[in-house]
């Protein structure tokens, strides 16, 4: 099978699907891999990188010519016109986006959106979102420390002691347990927020603190286990007192790391104004929801600001500032989604009775088929 590889063209992305690892996997295979000419580049992959394991380099035409086309980002209408009908598309597709689904329909393309793989054990190792959510922790965590004017560990010297940085963590999901993971590697203090109950044993095994807030109902209850290993919306009641909560925290905070992301939905507001008013001076927000508004109204999505003396983060693709190892991870989840899509013969075949192919499958002869 012929399978391209394009050089990603959206702002900032420097992350590729296929690695020169991964390339050399596909080629033993018995595939031929095109690569376009400095699609790795940015990734720390150069053209000779991929020659050396066997791939092709091609312009941009000979990589969306290929029968498969593994992309990060969901391709442009002008990358569309590139490829034929009937080419399959595997990559980061926004299930969300009915709009750009409509045009992957209308080109006549098969694609697969990796986003969308059920939470599940067998589906663990092309989970895409907790592979490039698990970059987002560590770097959100590195950010906030190149901006904190202070040390973050405890500091013990001639000149006097410097205390540890106080960081609250909100939202404990796999980009929230890094960034857990990795403030107390630095010496922080850190007391993480998370609406499941179940995280609870994770953010201590961590040493962090959980922050506790009680369910008085079996709705608030319900709703905190979650779907799918997301939370769901919950009910004001359970809100509002979870906000008179975290405003405590951060108010004493040094640095805070939000999370917290529904699918599909606009993020969550964790972090008000009136809270970013009572922090500290020099104080650093690094908001990981910015691509979906942000949890702080405050943010600048893609921009870093500074407002009432607090420092705001709003990056919004922090795996592309870690662009080999996520490549690396990225590339791995891919071929491993390959191996349901490819047939021993090295033929594409889409089996809808595999839950995973089914649930990730957006469009096909002309139709959106997301579920």
């Amino acid at each position: 099978m012929l399978i391209g590889v394009p050089l990603e063209t959206l702002a900032g992305e420097t992350r590729v699907a296929v690695t020169p690892e991964t390339a050399k996997k596909l080629k033993a295979q018995g595939h031929t891999v095109r690569v376009q000419s400095g699609a790795g580049v940015a990734a720390s992959a150069p053209d000779e990188a991929y020659t050396a394991v066997g791939a092709e380099i091609t312009d941009r035409a000979g990589a969306f010519g290929g029968e498969l086309v593994l992309k990060v980002r969901p391709p442009q209408p002008d990358e569309m016109a590139l490829m034929k009908p009937g080419t399959t598309v595997v990559g980061m597709l926004n299930p969300f986006d009915a709009e750009g689904l409509q045009r992957l329909a209308a080109a006549g393309l098969t694609s697969f959106a990796l986003e969308a793989a059920p939470r599940t054990t067998r589906a663990q190792s092309m989970d895409v979102l907790s592979s490039q959510a698990n970059i987002a922790g560590y770097k959100a965590v590195m950010i906030a420390a190149d901006r904190y004017q202070r040390f973050f560990p405890m500091l013990m010297t001639a000149a006097g002691t410097v205390k540890a940085a106080r960081v609250v963590i909100l939202g404990v999901g796999v980009a929230g347990l890094q960034a857990i993971a990795t403030a107390k590697r630095l010496g922080a203090v850190i007391e993480a927020s998370d609406v499941r109950p179940s995280v609870k044993e994770q953010v201590e095994s961590l040493g962090a603190k959980f922050i506790e807030v009680p369910y008085e109902t079996p709705e608030e209850k319900e709703a905190a286990e979650g779907v799918g290993g997301y939370a769901r919306p919950m009910p004001q009641s359970w809100l509002d007192r979870q906000k008179a909560e975290v405003a405590k925290r951060v108010a004493q905070a040094d640095i805070v790391i939000t999370t917290a992301l529904i699918p599909g939905r606009p993020a969550p507001v964790l972090v008000t104004e009136e809270m970013v008013r009572s922090m500290k001076p020099g104080s650093v927000i690094v908001d990981l929801a910015a691509p979906q508004g942000g949890n702080c109204p405050l943010t600048d999505p893609g921009k870093t600001v500074v407002k009432h003396g607090i420092t705001l983060v709003g990056e919004t693709n922090l795996p592309a500032l870690v662009a080999a190892d996520a490549s690396a991870l990225y590339a791995r989840n891919v071929l491993d989604f390959l191996k349901l899509l490819i047939t021993k013969e090295g033929a594409l075949a889409v089996n809808l009775e595999d839950d995973i192919v089914a649930a990730c499958r957006m469009t096909q002869d002309g139709q959106v088929t997301r579920k």
